[in-house]
């Protein structure tokens, strides 16, 4: 089979010529009797984490006798985003594609209804989190399903000894590798008063105030835990609630112990905080750990991943999935179907998993223990809590329970975290409210 990366000159146009370029290479030779199939899949940060979706789809092929030519396309420069534009403008391109986020309900009208499967993948591995179901369903359907690699939970990374020396909280302790938390008194307060004695020891959090994902989502996470929505579920707009002045006023106290600069972070940013060693906790997947087990590894044993702190309304942790969707102009939906499949058995997750040095994050509840998550160190267990394996938390997606349609807007002009910079800046709270409405009835009216 044929494993490509696209060029910039191939994503970036978006005719339906080029459209039909991405796929026009020959696919490999040999008997082929389920004909062929083009699969976009999402090009993995992880070093090498692609190896296993490669032999997870060379095996079904073979099995299969299926061709299938597969293109690992980055999110660098949006190149996915742009080949999505391109290939539902031109109604031609790959049969199967790696969605991000919000993408499914976008081209909803384009994909083929993925109902049965999913009936299956429920009953062999568990029920999907909200967050799934509130991404991949659309008028009650199935229209994607969730794609292991590139899915992950965006929750803190703690420095044990730091943690503990300034702010006397046992991490480890709260959350033991192997059992259930006992994060109790985890919660808004305690995260906040730790946040200030760190800071006050030169080791502030690194959560940013900027425009990126990272920012948007652990803000998305925190708003929740208040109860705090912009937009309800029926589309009712929900600014100027008492829930959303009350995370305002604790996300204030925050931002005043945060890295000056926060406003201006992107999603490099914590990364390099953490490996760094300047910071005391970051919200961010296990790449941070990662590149500091590699660069920095007297710093990576002392890292913990564990859940978010609890707010009034819960404990919601920041949760981003990828989606894989069959377009509805693929020539192939069976053999499509049948590859989704085999990429989701719990073999096939294990082995992701594994590859990306547990980063990636399957969404069937019966796949959160799986072994590299107890294993992986130093020090060891260090990701066990990662995967949520004891339902201590909702995974939520910034900007929910809107209406999808209204949150994407919402999630990408990073509405939550301008108006806490802005409020950070000297702005009124009202003034900062009424800004925030004014943008979100754009969105409505749009």
């Amino acid at each position: 089979m044929a494993f490509t990366q696209p060029t910039r000159r191939r994503v970036l146009q978006t005719s339906a010529a080029s459209a039909a370029a991405l796929v026009s290479a020959p696919y490999v030779s040999g008997a082929h009797a389920a004909g062929s199939l083009s699969v976009g899949f999402w090009d993995h940060w992880v070093p090498g984490a692609n190896r296993a979706t490669e032999e997870i789809v060379k095996a079904w092929g073979e099995k299969e006798k299926v061709a299938v030519k597969a293109d690992f396309i980055t999110s660098q420069g949006n190149k996915n985003l742009l080949t999505i534009a391109a290939e539902a403008q031109a109604k031609s391109g790959h049969d199967v594609f790696a969605f991000p986020t919000w993408y499914i309900h976008e081209h909803a009208a384009m994909l083929e209804p993925v109902d049965d499967i999913m009936a299956d993948l429920i009953k062999q591995n568990g029920a999907v989190n909200g967050t799934v179901d509130y991404l991949a369903k659309v008028k009650g359907r199935w229209m994607a399903i969730p794609a292991t690699p590139g899915s992950q939970i965006k929750g803190p990374c703690s420095r044990i000894d730091l943690m503990k020396q300034h702010a006397g909280i046992d991490v480890q302790a709260m959350y033991p590798a192997g059992a259930a938390p006992k994060a109790d008194n985890w919660t808004m307060d305690t995260f906040l008063t730790a946040a200030e004695a760190c800071h006050k020891a030169g080791f502030p959090f690194g959560i940013g105030l900027g425009q990126t994902t990272d920012s948007v989502d652990t803000a998305g996470a925190i708003f929740q835990s208040f109860g705090a929505a912009l937009v309800d579920k029926d589309g009712k707009l929900t600014v100027k609630s008492d829930a959303v002045r009350q995370a305002m006023e604790w996300y204030a106290k925050l931002a005043k112990v945060l890295p000056p600069d926060a406003p201006a972070w992107d999603d490099a940013s914590n990364n390099k905080w953490l490996v760094s060693g300047r910071g005391a906790l970051i919200c961010n997947p296990p790449s941070s750990w990662a590149v500091a087990k590699r660069d920095a590894p007297d710093i990576a044993r002392q890292c913990w991943t564990h859940g978010m702190p609890a707010g009034p309304k819960g404990r919601f942790a920041p949760y981003l999935p990828y989606l894989w969707g069959i377009w509805s102009f693929s020539k192939n939906k069976p053999a499509a179907k049948s590859l989704l499949r085999a990429l989701s058995t719990h073999d096939s997750i294990a082995k992701m998993v594994a590859v990306s040095v547990g980063y990636d994050l399957p969404a069937y509840e019966g796949l959160t223990t799986l072994k590299t998550w107890a294993e992986e160190e130093p020090p060891k267990g260090t990701l066990y809590h990662y995967p949520n394996p004891h339902n201590h938390q909702t995974l939520s997606i910034a900007a929910a329970p809107a209406p999808p349609e209204i949150a994407n807007q919402i999630y990408n002009q990073a509405i939550m975290t301008k108006m806490v910079a802005r409020h950070l800046g000297g702005e009124k709270m009202e003034a900062t409210l009424t800004w925030a409405q004014n943008e979100v009835e754009g969105f409505m009216r749009g």
